[in-house]
């Protein structure tokens, strides 16, 4: 990936310039956001789906199309059925101060939406995906011209494992191979490029063997392409043993990646800021390119809510900044433009974390 030529040059140049200068924000959580709007499954259909499917050459068959499926949660789809809700979190997160803004393809990969039998449109939601991001980046950017915006294109971590057996009875089943994971993303990821998308994140990861096939994909894509795009790496420590779902620990995590030489690496969900604060060290500590985090709004109650406030997430993610641990910084599960805000507020008068060595390499 690295002797490749930068697809938008002069933006990885605002943005590296930035970087230096700055902790930059990103976004907070998308399903929060939505819950907010009650939708039903009307909202979810829309008028092409209304009828329980949209034209695809094989809609006539039941099997092809989500007409005896519940489409209700299925957040992805909105960038095509609803799409003015999804510019409106954007531009609500722009608002808030936030730098960079994450497109809603979380689950817009084949393996994810057969869950709906719409794996056939995975291109297009993260083509119009990275649209709608790009659009919302560029209006802000024309107001703030000396706060350039700037839209991540998001590769989630499919629903499948191919680390670990879904089957308790059976260790060596797998319900998904390294190549199926790899032709997943090639053409989820090639949707992003083509809409637009700043930078791709592989963010969530559990198992950091589908974070390998993500980033296999992103090579290959790339050089089919002539052309990169930066990468930020994102992982989970799902519990409070410090490891991920496939069992490793954030350093171990942080060395299986780092041969993408990534734009920044970093951890997102599951826990809040004060539980992933020792991880966000390790990484700090380590990591010859920019650490990021997008904890969650602390843990979840007994009801699947978040109860922390911009007031407390802020105040930790405050001691992160001053003890220069962050070059990247927002809100996952349970996070609203407010925490964003006050995230903002709370990391503008501390420096970035300072990388190793006087100067980096581009990554």
């Amino acid at each position: 990936m690295s002797t490749l030529p930068w697809l938008h040059p002069e933006r990885v140049a605002q943005l590296e310039q930035a970087l230096r200068r700055r902790i930059l924000i990103l976004d907070g959580g998308m399903g929060t956001m939505l819950q907010a709007h009650e939708l039903d499954e009307r909202d979810f259909r829309g008028e092409r789906f209304e009828h329980g499917h949209d034209g695809h050459a094989h809609a006539h068959h039941a099997h092809d199309h989500p007409g005896a499926c519940d489409l209700k949660g299925n957040n992805d789809l909105l960038t095509l059925t609803r799409p003015e809700i999804i510019r409106g979190v954007h531009d609500a997160y722009l608002d808030a101060g936030a730098d960079l803004i994450e497109t809603n393809t979380f689950n817009s990969t084949r393996i994810s939406q057969a869950d709906y039998r719409l794996q056939h449109l995975a291109h297009e939601l993260n083509l119009q995906g990275a649209r709608l991001a790009r659009a919302a980046c560029d209006a802000m950017s024309a107001k703030t011209p000396d706060q350039p915006r700037f839209a991540i294109g998001v590769l989630g971590p499919t629903s499948r494992t191919a680390s670990l057996s879904p089957d308790v009875n059976d260790p060596g089943f797998r319900n998904v191979t390294f190549a199926e994971l790899v032709e997943n993303y090639t053409e989820s990821a090639g949707g992003l490029v083509d809409g637009g998308a700043d930078l791709i994140m592989v963010e969530t990861i559990f198992d950091t063997l589908n974070a390998k096939a993500a980033l296999f994909a992103l090579s290959e894509l790339f050089h089919r392409r002539g052309a990169r795009l930066p990468v930020m790496i994102s992982g989970t420590i799902t519990d409070r043993s410090g490891r991920t779902l496939s069992g490793q620990t954030a350093e171990a995590f942080y060395y299986s990646v780092r041969h993408a030489r990534p734009l920044s690496v970093g951890f997102n969900c599951a826990l809040g800021a004060d539980d992933l604060r020792p991880h966000i060290q390790t990484l700090a500590n380590l990591a010859e390119c920019f650490v990021s985090t997008h904890p969650n709004a602390g843990l979840p109650n007994a009801f699947g809510e978040y109860d922390e406030t911009p007031e407390h997430m802020a105040g930790v993610i405050a001691g992160f900044a001053r003890d220069g641990l962050l070059n990247l910084v927002g809100g996952c599960c349970g996070t609203t433009p407010a925490h964003i805000r006050a995230i903002a507020e709370a990391v503008r008068d501390f420096a970035p974390r300072v990388l190793p060595g006087a100067v980096r390499e581009a990554a």
